[in-house]
């Protein structure tokens, strides 16, 4: 840890202006991100006397090494740049709102030629319109169901619909007038998109006309004695009408609000929002946060409001009205913001009386709950993580806590498709955005221990250079943070205390974003093997100058631990928690391993008709096969019909033909085999 005294900026060096701050570790990560209106009286607080400090944010100011800083013309645009980096960086000691449970979302894909609709969990994709979220998932499975009664989009996945195109049948759904068939052209593509934008007005709370539309069309029917119309009217009618029953009305009919209630302790957060969308409670949606910070309540209703709303992709989701418990301090510039985001007017308010009060209570309610059962279900969990990696720290006698693990394995078949996965465990759990799998070749290949060293002095090699290539005294280079052209960054180093960094501006927003790089180092490396594969390890790091990243290999037989050097292994009682640790990031390297292993076989064992034939390359080959359905037609198709398809001219269409034909120049190979398993893919 880094004593604060030793990258404290020089006293003037910190402007009086508003801004946005960072402060980084020895690694040049961000740990923590802030904004201020005046720089200099907030940061020169961290500085003052760190020893006053509460215990969290104490352990911040110590675990940084650097502290850098960028003005900013206005408090709103300090909100933005500060939700902007946030969400970039992660940084640990930021308060991060993370959802309680994966809700399910009613989506429709607008983007699409032909949009589905489906009931999607997780990250929100472009161009793809949410709605919700609805607890339980089967509540939103039978409105769906309701509504393609009336609406009948399609929810096919991909391979069906193509299956559908390619046979010229539809779907079951087609058949029973629960969608109306775009794959096999029943409804042109304009039309269905016109479709689906009614699914989602209806679905946006513009019930009451479709419902009135119905109502006359019913009329119309009963006029002309159309009574078999009129009954599949009066149904739809009553379809329409369910969706809604389902949802009692708890405001009047033309609110549009979202209620937040928060419940807090000194270590945690819970928050619940209800989305109320005309008048009735529409989805429900819960966080719970571990308080890495200090922050009051206010503080936590604006990060909360700046993470729930700041992505932008979807204005519709704003309502005009946002209650919140507690009033954020820059209120007027958090309306503003949200204004900018939707399009239009956005009152944020603290109810105080009335239905809007009441309801807010039980939204209240709703928190408590949720904050004792994430109590109740994590304190195990937690304990139980917690006891492991002290366990595995004493029985390896190692000097630092594991804070990052990281797990490597080999996997081929008898030396063939040589493959490696690297596993992240932070805090005792799996950090899959950092896995990473190797492809290994040549030389580096012929045994586990050569595929071994390869595969960490790679991993290692990566960050060495990422390290080398930060500037030493300032901030490292930001390549696509957004900034207004009046700012400004300035930092004040790690390893230069006493001089602040130069100023320079802010990277252009559309500048490329920088590759993926291999996160920090780990603080243990385990490997799947037993001295042979710890050696190797060991001996590349050794070789690229490494020395504070600690070895340890878990063999499979006796489940020895093995360390560098030692001639008899750590054995770890059975019921130890650590070694359940390793034995768990063990199987997950050899699973994420084998499945890399498995997908590069299988490519490697699939053969087509169309390989070997000069100029034509994988996208083209596809096209060929998309485009005919099947090798058997595409070795009748003359030189015509092969230049129908998109990029095929007339030269590679000869060629194509040369190489089909029977008696060609080129001898067709046997039909698409897939040689691991001995079926034909294609005929």
């Amino acid at each position: 840890m880094a004593l604060p005294s030793s990258y404290r900026p020089r006293p003037g060096e910190i402007p009086t202006n508003p801004g946005v701050y960072r402060f980084r570790d020895e690694h040049k990560r961000v740990i923590y991100v802030g904004k201020a209106k005046n720089l200099r009286s907030r940061l020169n607080s961290y500085f003052a006397n760190p020893d006053s400090l509460m215990p969290r944010t104490r352990a911040m100011v110590h675990t940084a090494a650097s502290v850098e800083w960028t003005v900013v013309g206005s408090e709103l645009e300090a909100i933005q740049l500060e939700y902007t980096w946030i969400k970039e960086y992660a940084p640990r000691f930021n308060i991060m709102f993370r959802d309680d449970k994966s809700y399910p979302y009613l989506a429709v894909t607008m983007s699409e030629k032909f949009p589905r609709v489906q009931v999607m969990r997780g990250d929100k994709r472009k161009g793809t319109k949410y709605f919700g979220p609805f607890y339980p998932a089967k509540a939103i499975r039978e409105t769906v169901d309701t509504l393609l009664r009336v609406f009948p989009v399609r929810t096919c996945s991909v391979g069906v619909f193509n299956r559908a195109q390619r046979t010229g049948r539809p779907c079951l759904l087609g058949y029973i007038d629960k969608c109306s068939a775009p794959c096999v052209g029943r409804i042109s593509p304009e039309d269905h998109k016109a479709l689906a934008g009614e699914f989602c007005a209806f679905m946006g709370g513009e019930a009451d006309r479709f419902i009135r539309a119905l109502d006359k069309k019913m009329a119309a029917a009963v006029a002309e004695l159309d009574y078999e119309a009129a009954a599949r009217y009066r149904d739809d009618i009553a379809a329409l009408k369910r969706v809604f029953e389902r949802n009692a009305v708890v405001l009047s009919e033309d609110t549009d609000a979202d209620i937040f209630a928060l419940v807090e302790d000194e270590l945690e957060a819970a928050v619940q929002v209800f989305h109320v969308r005309g008048g009735r409670i529409r989805g429900q949606r819960g966080w719970v946060v571990e308080k890495v910070e200090d922050a009051t309540r206010a503080d936590l209703a604006e990060h909360l409001l700046q993470q729930v709303y700041g992505d932008g992709e979807d204005p519709d989701r704003i309502p005009p009205q946002v209650l919140v418990p507690v009033e954020p301090e820059n209120r007027e510039e958090l309306e503003q913001w949200l204004r900018g985001l939707r399009g239009r007017k956005v009152e944020l308010r603290v109810p105080r009386r009335g239905d809007k009060a009441a309801l807010l209570d039980t939204v209240r309610q709703n928190a408590e709950q949720a904050l004792a059962l994430h109590k109740s279900r994590r304190a195990g969990d937690i304990t139980t993580r917690s006891a492991a990696l002290q366990e595995l720290q004493e029985a390896l006698d190692l000097p630092v806590a594991l804070l990052r693990i990281e797990c490597y394995d080999i996997s081929h078949v008898q030396g063939t498709n040589v493959v490696a996965s690297m596993v992240v465990v932070e805090d005792g759990l799996p950090k899959k955005a950092d896995y990473r799998r190797f492809s290994i070749t040549g030389e580096a290949a012929r045994d586990d221990t050569s595929a071994m060293y390869d595969v960490i002095s790679r991993r290692f090699r990566h960050y060495l250079a990422d390290k080398t290539a930060q500037p030493a005294g300032g901030p490292e280079p930001d390549t696509a943070e957004p900034a207004a052209p009046a700012e400004t960054a300035q930092s004040a180093g790690a390893e230069n205390p006493d001089t602040a960094g130069p100023a320079e501006p802010l990277a252009d927003t559309t500048t490329e974003a920088p590759r993926t790089k291999f996160a920090y180092p780990p603080n243990l490396v385990v490997v799947d093997g037993g001295p042979p594969q710890v050696a190797a390890a060991s001996r590349a790091l050794a070789d690229l100058g490494i020395t504070d990243v600690f070895v340890v290999g878990l063999a499979k037989r006796l489940e020895e631990v093995w360390l560098p050097d030692d001639d008899f292994p750590v054995i770890l009682p059975r019921a130890s928690h650590g070694l359940y640790l390793l034995q768990r990031i063990r199987d997950e390297a050899h699973r994420f391993a084998i499945s890399y292993h498995r997908q590069k076989r299988g490519k490697s064992m699939t053969e087509s008709i169309l390989d070997g034939v000069p100029g034509l390359g994988p996208a083209k080959r596809k096209a060929l096969l998309k485009h005919f359905g099947s090798a058997r037609k595409l070795k009748a198709a003359g030189v015509e019909d092969l230049l129908q398809v998109p990029g095929v001219g007339p030269a590679l269409a000869a060629s194509i033909k040369r190489h089909l034909a029977p008696d060609g120049a080129a001898e067709p190979p046997a039909p698409v085999l897939n040689m691991a398993t001995g079926e034909i893919v294609d005929s």
